[in-house]
């Protein structure tokens, strides 16, 4: 699955990409079908031949065409997929949903690409000569219906309530009913050349094609949407605690690694944003004179992000504390682009350097706020020193004088005050002058 952990949930948000398992190719499909008996078409020819000759065609026709839906039907459920009402689909919780579109889009492509030509084969070894018209016809209204049937299970996805978790799967949905466009085509062209261009069965696949295009239309609306809401997920996440140490915060994380696996996607969305182009949206810095919506709605979540966490930076009381949170935060935006090709072919070059200049400026501002206080300690004008002499002197000389007047009566002049009294009031003064010059006289009366 393509996809990080959805916004509140728990997990690694920096767990690497899993690739996709939906299965092999179209190509791989179509090797593996196997064409019919001939003795099998050979029987079920004959049979047709006789019903119609006979009158009934109508029920040959309803027959085949409710044998040939069942096959389908047994393929499908082959592979997994088993249908479902639009409640039913609606009703269901993510995880369970998110199985079912991998299953569906396997059965769609098998169907599509190896399927449909199975049936179209037996459909032209079976009506031949002057039933071929309505080999055609039947061909096509059962394409037609196995197709919708699988197009009921994408309309109830797109109906489902929007949610950023699910943008991978919706996705995942778009590509396989793009790819299925050009088969679709094919069959029409085919149909065309076989000379059904006025029939009923041009009709059928000419709905098909217009389904197609009605279904991969509202995935492509489902998956812009889901997109832009990340918008709104960025401004509801105000936060009111400050993330502890200036970590970075979980949103970062979140964002970050949401958007590194959507540029994996990055041609897709181009296409998607550019078939659901807001009025609003802007070219994209670094696309001049080239537009690019999906670009430009990136730098637009990007720009949401970087103000949002300017503003948490403002819950810490302390602004050195505050300057490493921005540092954290931003040097982790910085390494998720520069260590993705693909978000960072998005963003440019130009974003990335502009982040790097904030970097800088959040470490001058750290480093005023905290060692900037101790560097104008140690700096050697003097001026401070100067200052905490006089007024340490002003303070412990006069206490150390009126101490001497206080206990100096006690002893007898002389040897005895020599003995207990070190220093006179003028000696502690020389003493105070010297404290911050470091000198070796004032290092050894303190030694003594």
């Amino acid at each position: 699955m393509k996809r990080p952990p959805s916004f509140g949930q728990g997990g690694d948000p920096d767990r690497p990409v899993v690739p996709p398992t939906e299965g092999g190719s179209a190509g791989d499909d179509a090797s593996q079908f196997q064409p019919f008996p001939a003795e099998t078409v050979d029987h079920l020819r004959a049979m047709a031949e006789v019903m119609i000759t006979a009158g009934y065609e109508t029920e040959c026709i309803q027959v085949f065409l409710v044998a040939r839906r069942n096959a389908l039907d047994a393929t499908m459920q082959s592979l997994g997929y088993e249908k479902a009402s639009i409640d039913d689909v609606v009703k269901m919780s993510w995880e369970g949903l998110e199985s079912e579109i991998g299953t569906w889009i396997k059965a769609f492509r098998h169907i599509l690409n190896a399927g449909l030509s199975a049936e179209h084969d037996l459909c032209v070894r079976l009506f031949v000569g002057r039933n071929a018209g309505l080999g055609r016809d039947i061909f096509a209204d059962l394409a037609r219906c196995a197709m919708l049937q699988m197009f009921n299970f994408t309309e109830a996805v797109a109906m489902t309530k929007r949610a950023a978790e699910k943008l991978f799967k919706v996705l995942d949905m778009y590509e396989a009913i793009r790819d299925g466009a050009p088969v679709v085509d094919g069959l029409i062209s085919t149909n065309k050349a076989e000379g059904g261009e006025n029939s009923s069965g041009a009709e059928a696949l000419a709905d098909l094609k217009s389904e197609l295009a009605s279904v991969r239309s509202r995935l492509g609306e489902s998956a812009a949407a889901i997109f832009c809401d990340l918008e709104s997920s960025i401004r509801a996440d105000a936060g009111k605690q400050p993330v502890p140490g200036g970590a970075v915060h979980p949103l970062t994380r979140y964002l970050m690694n949401y958007l590194k696996y959507a540029c994996e996607y990055k041609n897709t969305l181009e296409q998607v944003f550019r078939e659901f182009h807001r009025p609003d949206a802007v070219d994209s810095p670094g696309h001049e004179g080239e537009s690019n919506p999906f670009a430009a709605q990136l730098m637009e979540v990007m720009e949401l992000l970087h103000g949002n966490l300017e503003a948490k930076s403002k819950l810490y009381k302390d602004l050195a504390l505050s300057s490493i949170f921005l540092m954290n935060n931003g040097r982790y935006m910085l390494q998720k682009i520069r260590g993705s090709p693909e978000i960072n072919a998005v963003v440019g070059e130009a974003w990335a350097r502009k982040r790097s200049t904030d970097l800088r400026q959040y470490h001058k501002n750290y480093q005023r706020e905290t060692w900037g206080r101790v560097l104008n300690v140690l700096r050697d004008d003097g001026g401070i020193t100067s200052e905490l002499r006089v007024s340490i002197t002003a303070v412990v000389v006069p206490a150390y004088r009126s101490f001497l007047g206080r206990f100096a009566q006690h002893f007898t002049a002389g040897r005895q005050t020599e003995k207990y009294i070190k220093l006179s009031a003028d000696d502690l003064e020389g003493i105070i002058e010297e404290l911050f010059e470091g000198s070796a006289g004032s290092m050894s009366r303190r030694r003594n």
